[in-house]
């Protein structure tokens, strides 16, 4: 982003931020109007606010006009020091000091030397301390164009984003073109794909540094990117709709933080590196358990030794199991909101030092009580656990593995939480999906800019639960029965806010009718960070 022509505008309180944003239940998507006193307060704040933001303004107005009368008063003051040394030269007085004091070089009056030697040291001693002055004032109004977003508060922002063109060869019949995840079953191999070109997986970020409030230092992230669906216009494709991915505040002590909004699902933290897959973490709904779902959660890190530290984190989730919304305006409770209960999960990683990187393992839980009418309750929940293993200088070895029971809010079970014995109702039978799955990626750092990956996930739902009923139904296929995808790729960085990248996809998705379609597509990659 270009730099501004102005100094941001640090005006607004950080109390007035938070206030709003404690003030809303945490659960609730329509926060209830402030009460009158409330709103009151908030306007005088405003207004109060809105007045520094002329003393600002007019302060900035005051400094670029010292800065020139600075320029200047140098420019005359080496005017001035210029005709001096020009006077000494016609008297026969050097104008700098010789290592030569000669008879022949010694002015006829030594004392006119000293005087005028003493005019060009004052001289010279005011233009120095105006150099240095003038150059503190642009070094601070430089360090205020660095600013690259003015903010409504006196705290400071970042916007950082990506800028990702990726262009897509499939070969096959898959659910998504520009990113797959699974085959569409009974479509077969074939010669049949598409070649296309999308930027919807392009992203934006935001982030706000606030005040320390109770030696916590406060933070907040927003993420959107493009990839919310089509407008119903000609050429839609390539106008994806925003998409909310991360909205979340920070209270971060020195070994304790506290982290509220939505954010990524805790309890699974990692995906393989890619830049094809984006939108949809990569290897989701094949072994990838992810989400970016509301949530409050604490973390703590104790420090063993030096470079062992094991971090446990403990938090509530929304309670989500995988089921589409069922209208596009009005927000209708699933069958994890309808048990009243949030979902709960819980984390411990142990962290060592291994060839100057950090190794890492972790081991997590998760709970969701789940309502699906007509009495028919289930109880969702899974075991986790993850790696970030440097196995070599160069060579890392990461994954994660899960087994658990109605997990399709995170996408286990290839998205699907429950299966029906027909159409839902008081006679109807319900049946909780075990799955099992995992991925696992090896990396090859070749360079501080290049580097190579492949991995390999795989989600597994049990076939004994998808054989229950002899015509399973549910809110997504009920027969797929297995997902499966492998890549490989290199990423390439010249600068730091340039990349390039190439990848290799395959996928294979089975179903329960015994067909096992397979996929494959090359992604070519370019992307702007800033």
């Amino acid at each position: 982003m270009k730099q501004g022509n102005s100094l941001p505008v640090w005006i607004w309180k950080s109390a007035a931020f938070f206030a709003l944003l404690v003030g809303s239940p945490a659960w609730s998507q329509e926060a209830s109007p402030p009460p009158a006193q409330q709103t009151e307060s908030l306007t005088t704040a405003v207004h109060e606010l809105q007045d520094q933001v002329r003393e600002l303004r007019a302060a900035v107005v005051e400094v670029r006009s010292e800065a020139a009368q600075y320029r200047a008063e140098t420019a005359e003051l080496r005017k001035e020091l210029q005709v001096t040394r020009s006077q000494l030269a016609s008297s026969g007085a050097p104008s700098q000091p010789s290592s030569y004091a000669g008879p022949s070089s010694a002015p006829a009056n030594p004392r006119a030397r000293e005087e005028s030697a003493k005019s060009v040291g004052a001289v010279e001693d005011r233009v120095d301390a105006l150099e240095e002055t003038t150059q503190l004032l642009n070094s601070k109004l430089n360090d205020q164009y660095q600013t690259k977003v003015e903010s409504a508060s006196k705290y400071r922002v970042r916007l950082s984003g990506l800028v990702l063109l990726n262009i897509f060869d499939n070969r096959g019949n898959v659910d998504n073109q520009d990113f797959p995840t699974w085959v569409t079953p009974g479509s077969g191999f074939s010669s049949s794909g598409a070649l296309g070109a999308s930027l919807r997986q392009s992203e934006l970020g935001l982030e706000v540094f606030g005040p320390r409030l109770g030696g916590a230092r406060t933070s907040g992230n927003l993420q959107v990117d493009f990839s919310g669906g089509f407008p119903n216009t000609l050429n839609g494709v390539n106008y994806g709709l925003l998409r909310l991915r991360i909205a979340s505040m920070r209270m971060d002590w020195a070994r304790t933080s506290i982290i509220a909004g939505q954010d990524n699902a805790f309890i699974s933290p990692l995906s393989p590196t890619s830049f094809a897959s984006l939108a949809v973490p990569t290897f989701g709904y094949a072994g990838n358990l992810w989400g970016w779902i509301p949530q409050v959660r604490v973390e703590h890190r104790f420090d063993i030794s030096d470079g062992h530290n094991v971090t446990v984190q403990g938090g509530i989730l929304d309670n989500l199991v995988g089921e589409p919304p069922y209208t596009s305006f009005n927000r209708d409770a699933q069958a994890g909101e309808r048990s009243g209960q949030p979902a709960y999960g819980t984390r411990v990683a142990w962290t060592h030092n291994l060839f100057g990187r950090a190794m890492t393992l972790g081991v997590a839980g998760y709970y969701s009580r789940q309502d699906w009418g007509f009495n028919h309750h289930v109880d969702g929940w899974a075991g986790m656990t993850d790696w970030d293993i440097p196995i070599a200088p160069r060579v890392n070895l990461s994954g994660e593995f899960y087994r658990g029971t109605a997990v399709g809010g995170l996408g286990g079970g290839v998205g699907r939480s429950v299966l029906f014995s027909g159409i839902p109702g008081p006679a109807t039978q319900i049946r909780a999906l075990d799955s099992i799955g995992g991925w696992s990626q090896l990396k090859l750092k070749a360079s501080s800019r290049l580097e190579f990956n492949g991995a390999f996930g795989l989600d597994n739902p049990y076939a004994e639960d998808l054989r229950a009923f002899s015509a399973p139904i549910s809110y997504f296929d009920p027969f797929l029965a297995q997902n499966r995808s492998g890549l490989v790729n290199f990423i390439y960085r010249p600068r730091s806010d340039l990349l390039f990248s190439a990848e290799y996809r395959h996928l294979r998705t089975f179903d329960l009718a015994a067909h096992s379609p397979t996929a494959e597509q090359v992604n070519l990659i370019m992307g702007f960070l800033f």
